[in-house]
């Protein structure tokens, strides 16, 4: 199974990725961003675009790689990205799933000042990147394709954990790490992602 967790920046898709990964036994992360990062380092100046999921080649590659992936290994693939355009999530997303992928999306939802908010915590400056794109994001995640949204407002990570876990009908590792360890571990997971 891959589980895709979508939405704007400052949703919590790395933060709830990692704490599936943590509670999923046998499960891994995969991070498209790296290849888009790849591509930005490797391609000449004068043919870079300014979002690497413009590059088809960045969609082909992450599409054959889950694909390959999925069919070598048993466990969970747990993908935290954002995709907004409906087309990019039918190459790779809507491809797994034509070609019986199991691909469970989910949009983690929330409103434009819990966004912000959450981007500061993260030591992003105002009007960074990220805060830039939460119009784009939010707009986009309105059409049909984008389906499965979680109203993250008011949700902790662990609440939308479980959340996840009850639609897929997973049955999760119990968390013992006290209250002092989950912070101190979202605080570095925060400057690891500025």
């Amino acid at each position: 199974m891959i589980i895709w967790l979508n939405g704007a920046f400052g949703a919590g898709k790395t933060q709830t990725a990692y704490e599936l990964k943590r509670r999923i036994p046998n499960s891994m992360i995969y991070d498209p961003e790296q290849i888009g990062f790849f591509i930005n380092r490797s391609f000449p100046k004068e043919i870079k675009k300014g979002d690497f999921q413009n590059y088809e080649l960045w969609r082909e590659f992450n599409y054959k790689t889950l694909k390959h992936i999925h069919s070598e290994y048993s466990g969970t693939i747990i993908i935290p990205m954002t995709i907004v355009n409906p087309r990019y999530y039918e190459e790779i997303i809507g491809r797994l799933k034509d070609e019986g992928v199991d691909v469970q999306h989910f949009v983690l939802d929330a409103s434009k000042e819990t966004l912000q908010k959450r981007l500061k915590s993260r030591f992003e400056k105002k009007n960074s990147w990220p805060e830039q794109q939460i119009d784009r994001c939010l707009e986009g995640f309105t059409h049909p394709v984008f389906e499965g949204p979680i109203d993250t407002n008011d949700l902790t990570t662990e609440q939308v954990v479980e959340t996840i876990a009850s639609t897929l009908h997973i049955q999760l590792l119990p968390d013992e790490r006290s209250e002092l360890q989950k912070k101190w571990e979202r605080f570095v997971m925060r400057v690891k992602k500025v």
